[in-house]
């Protein structure tokens, strides 16, 4: 079965423990995300992401490694996101902490994907503000792309 992922690229002005931090624990996620994150960051645990009336999603970490990895398997939430996962490699590049995001495993490219690829590439932004300022734009705060917010 062939899959499709949504893959982006970032760099943050942040040392990469700092960049760890804001994907590896609630009260980081909190600030670039959803201001509605709930969980403890934990190997097994699960995450709880709330959008208001949008709904949210539950997340089981698969990984957590301070060297610069970040795994969570989508557990609960819309469809086409049920199994799907989510993967945060961090590396260093001189003054940069590099981040590679993959939100692996949708079954086809339907036009939700589309929208979801843009949502991320824009929470990405604002975790790119939160950990070079410690100002992001997580929801309710987000920017809306469309009539699905």
């Amino acid at each position: 079965m062939t899959t499709v992922d949504i893959l982006h690229r970032i760099g943050a002005v942040a040392p990469l423990d700092d960049v760890y931090r804001a994907i590896a624990t609630p009260e980081g996620i909190a600030g670039w995300w959803t201001t509605d994150t709930t969980g403890k960051s934990e190997v097994g645990g699960t995450l709880a992401f709330r959008f208001g009336d949008a709904g949210g999603f539950d997340m089981e970490i698969l990984e957590l490694d301070p060297a610069g990895r970040v795994r969570w398997r989508v557990t609960e939430g819309p469809e086409e996101w049920i199994g799907t996962e989510i993967d945060w490699s961090l590396s260093r590049r001189e003054d940069y902490t590099i981040v590679l995001f993959r939100h692996e495993g949708w079954r086809e490219p339907v036009e939700f994907m589309h929208h979801c690829s843009t949502k991320w590439a824009i929470f990405l932004m604002s975790l790119k503000g939160y950990v070079e300022s410690g100002h992001g734009r997580p929801a309710p705060d987000d920017v809306r792309i469309s009539d699905w917010h």
